[in-house]
This record gives structure tokens, sequence and C-alpha cells, in this order.
């Protein structure tokens, strides 16, 4: 994706992990205790890019496990990792997740494809039994109401401890890859909840009147997602219009032709123009205004719709939104029309995790290419487009009040991933999740943002899929194939997911 500046970092996970033992092995086969230590040891160095790891090394009786528990709610822990490094009784593990209450995952990670069956005695069987105690573990979550999820693979070790009779370097076996990108993603999904957690969404103005599915409970939502919602006006907005220096203007003027192409007159719709030089120049201007209200509120997303009244002078501002609504998304300030609050947790979410996270509705559908156009008027996530995207002066933004410049682009080709947050009827949030292929096919010059996308099944059966979990008519488009890693943000969140 194309490299540009955050104007707030997201949150990092906190992550929890500890190797568990029996305290009565320690003394009859000396080194496994060490052993299983460097185990957790080296688990810790490969997520650290990750998340912020707290690793309390080992619990191998209930009270190490009550002080372990402790420990991770004293550190705020998002998520805790229990390494199963050799048998271990469940009476130790169980006190962990009944004081610290983060998702609890256990990691069941065989530090050999094939014991040495020769020269293996029981204190080195012991270090590559981690399987063995997790029946017990899960029985005991079960029975005690605490949610789990097991991973199973390789340990990955890129080296063969000392210790050790049989080779331990499974790092390039794929049964290691798909664990560690397991937990990663994990990290990775607990860094989004921690994100929203501490985020605040601007809502300026009001809901595109009329869209029901739009319409949303603040106070759910924040209890939901974290977040916290600040009611914004547009007077609010316009204030920091006054004093902006014309050298201010000039700087975001240089921002945005670096960023954008200037498009020409369109050859098939007459409302879509070249913009003139007023046009962007009153853009710049807004655009100024709109990084002086995320900053001056502390935003980290805003949602957004004005619907004004002909003549009132809002409806100038307004006009004005696309350009600098654009260039916040790029910068990590997702920007969400129509009011679509829940399409802008699902582009925050994207966004986080660096996957983009564009503003789209379906457009229309091409049966000849079997692709679905995805796109919308207004803003755009600059970072996945294909190419620069395009400005176009707009004769009138149809079916809202007002003129201005709009953005034409297309999300680069490859792997997507649709991301799609609703509201179910007994008002709870709902994740819909499905991944395509984006195609370079051509779009319409209409100054509208398109993106063709080919998925797994034929037009008609992806539509009534789609449809029948009840969407908003927005959702958020990602570039590559992430329906895993958003549907353990849904865990996370303790959110309903569907993936199609």
């Amino acid at each position: 994706m194309k490299e540009t500046a955050r104007i707030k970092p997201v949150h990092r996970a906190k992550v929890g992990i500890y190797t568990v033992g029996l305290k009565a092995y320690w003394p009859q086969f000396p080194g496994l205790r060490e052993r299983i230590i460097e185990y957790v040891d080296y688990i810790e160095k490969r997520l650290e890019p990750y998340a912020e790891i707290y690793n309390y090394g080992l619990v191998d009786c209930s009270d190490e496990g009550h002080k372990a528990g402790e420990w991770f709610k004293k550190n705020d822990v998002d998520l805790v990792f229990c390494h199963t490094g050799t048998y271990v009784s469940s009476d130790a593990v169980l006190p962990v997740h009944q004081i610290c209450d983060a998702p609890a995952i256990i990691l069941n990670l065989q530090p050999t494809t094939q014991v040495n069956y020769a020269r293996t005695s029981t204190g080195e069987w012991l270090a590559h039994c981690g399987a063995c105690p997790v029946p017990e573990i899960s029985n005991a979550f079960n029975r005690a109401h605490i949610p789990f999820r097991v991973i199973s693979g390789l340990l990955g070790l890129d080296y063969t401890p000392e210790i050790s009779v049989t080779n331990e370097n499974t790092v390039d076996r794929p049964e290691a890859k798909k664990a560690y990108k397991e937990m990663i993603e994990w990290c990775r999904a607990a860094g989004v909840k921690r994100t929203l957690r501490n985020s605040r969404f601007g809502f300026l103005g009001s809901n595109f009147h009329g869209m029901l599915d739009m319409y949303s409970d603040y106070t759910l939502l924040q209890a939901q997602a974290g977040i916290h919602v600040e009611i914004i006006e547009m007077c609010d907005l316009n204030e920091r219009m006054k004093g902006i220096t014309e050298e201010e203007i000039r700087d975001k003027l240089d921002e945005i032709y670096d960023m954008f192409q200037i498009s020409g007159d369109s050859q098939a719709d007459p409302i879509a123009r070249k913009p003139t030089e007023e046009q962007l120049h009153w853009s710049a201007n807004v655009a100024v205004a709109q990084e002086k209200l995320v900053k001056d509120y502390n935003l980290d997303a805003l949602v957004y719709y004005y619907h004004s009244v002909p003549g009132n002078p809002y409806q100038d501002l307004q006009g004005g939104f696309i350009v600098g609504h654009s260039l916040l998304t790029a910068n990590g300030i997702p920007c969400a029309g129509e009011g679509d609050i829940k399409t802008g947790i699902a582009m925050k979410i994207c966004d986080t995790l660096d996957t983009g996270g564009s503003y789209c509705e379906i457009v229309t559908a091409d049966y000849e290419d079997g692709t679905i156009l995805l796109g919308h008027d207004g803003p755009f996530h600059i970072k996945i487009s294909n190419g620069k995207p395009i400005l176009r002066g707009m004769g009138l933004y149809h079916g809202k009040q007002g003129t201005g410049v709009s953005v034409e682009a297309k999300v680069m080709a490859g792997p997507v991933t649709m991301l799609g947050v609703t509201q179910t009827g007994e008002g709870k949030m709902k994740m819909i999740i499905s991944e395509g292929v984006s195609t370079d096919a051509e779009i319409m010059q209409v100054g509208n943002t398109q993106t063709h996308v080919k998925f797994p099944v034929d037009i008609d059966t992806y539509y009534n899929n789609w449809f029948k979990h009840a969407p908003t008519h927005h959702c958020a488009m990602s570039v590559g194939h992430n329906a895993q890693l958003f549907a353990k943000v849904a865990e996370m969140l303790g959110c309903e997911y569907v993936i199609l």
C-alpha cells in the first residue's frame, strides 16, 4: 500500500503468555523445566513485533496460577496464550483465567515432527507431550463457562536445543507457519479491540434522512465496540474555517496534487467536469479546517452527513468535504459518509489492520464479466488505490445538495475482503465477511469510486447470500484475503459474524 503518515497511531495489543508443567516433574527430570521456559521465551520473541508481550513464565501449580491471573489482570492484557509445555493438572490453569477474563487461547505446539523413538527417555517424551493436558484443560474451561480456542501445530524453532535428542528445527514446516499465522492474527485482532476501546468517533451532522439502516444507538455501539461518539455540529467545522492562511491552503493544495490526478471533462456525463481552480482551492480550504477539527477533538474516525437547504452557507461547506475526508482516510482517520457509523467502524477495523477499508455500496453488476461493481460517491482510501485517484468536478451531488469535487478511483487489483457491520433485530452488532478478487476492468467516468469484484460464486448467488444477513447498504473494502483475521476481531469484540 502507499505510505502516508498517520495522524494518530494505532494501539498495540497487550498479550499475556505463560507455559505450564507439573511441579512434581522438575526434580524427577533435570532440564525439563528450563526447556519449556525456553520454548515460551521463543514464542514471545516471535510475537513481539505484533503486540506488547507480557510473559509470566511458568505456571506449575494452583498457587502459581492465582499469581499469574492477578499479574495478567494488573497489566490489563487483552488476550492470554497458555502454552502447554508438558502435562499439567488443570487446577493450575483454571485460576489464571478465572481471575483474568481476557480471551484464552491454548497453544498446543509440538517441538518436533517426530520423536527419536530409539533414544527418547521419559524426560525427553514429556517435552513433546503438550497435547496431553489440552483435553483436561478444555473440560475445566467448559465446566467453568470460560470460552477458549486451541491452536495446534509445530513450535517452529529455528534451532535444536542442546538437551534434545531429535531435530526441533521446524520453522519452515507448514504446521508451524499456520500456527504462527493464527497467533499473529489473534495479536492483531486484539490490537483492533484496544484501538476501538480508545477511539473517539466524531459524528458530524446527521444521518441521511430516511435511511433506516443507518440509524444506530450510540450507547449500544460504545457498549459493544468500546468507541466514544463525539457529536459535532457544522458550526464547529465552520469555526475552524476562520483564520486559515493562504500558506496553509497552498500546502494542502500541494498535498492534493501529490495524491490525485486532475480529470478532464467526462465524455459520458455532463455533470462530471474538470475541476475548476476555484473548486480545488475551496476543497483545500475545507480540508485544512477538517484536519484542524480532527486534531482539536482528538478524533480517530469521522462519520458525517449534512443535507442543508439551498442557499444555506453550510451547503458550500459540505460541498467541499470529499477531498479532505479522503486525505484524512489515507492518514488513518477513516471518514464514512451518510452518517453510517457502523460502516465507519468497519473502515476503522480495516485501517487499524493496515488493510485499507474503502467506503462501498453495490453500484451495479457486470453479468458479462461475472463481477459486481462496488463503490460510492465521497471519500476514498487512497492508500489502496489502483494508480492515482482522479478528482472530478461535480455539477451536482446526486440525491444531495450542492456541488464540488469528487473522487473517481478503484481499489488495486488482487485479493480483497468485504467487511460489513450491521445491527440485528436484537440491537447487536454483526459482521458480514466475504472474500473476492478485484479486477482492473473499465469503470464509469461519473466521479464515483468503483471497483469490479469477482466472488467465488455467481452474481445472483452472492447477492442472495449477502442480502439474507440483513446488511446495511454500505460496507468496507479491504485489500488481501482477511476473512479469518476479521473473524478473530469479531470474536475479540464478542460480536456475531458470518463468513460467506
